[in-house]
């Protein structure tokens, strides 16, 4: 079965979308003081979904560095 295009895209923009707010409940909970594993899992999580392509380049691009940010939060995550 051929994915439909826009369909790739709006699910690719949707995991972007999941990937910043998974960072911004990171910062939250560093700020709070209430980091804990369920965060660095959904770190995880965020980034494994980051690495399909939604077939626009430009977009591609704005996901990577995401993905990049995230797998950096992930690696000091390690130091806590």
């Amino acid at each position: 079965i051929e994915e439909d295009p826009l369909e790739r895209r709006k699910r690719s923009v949707q995991r972007g979308k999941g990937a910043l707010d998974v960072l911004d409940d990171l910062k939250i909970a560093l700020l709070s003081g209430h980091f804990d594993n369920s965060t660095v899992s959904r770190l995880r999580d965020a980034a494994a979904n980051l690495k399909s392509s939604s077939g626009d380049p430009g977009l591609d691009s704005v996901l990577s560095e995401i993905e990049l940010r995230v797998e950096v939060e992930l690696a000091k995550a390690g130091h806590f």
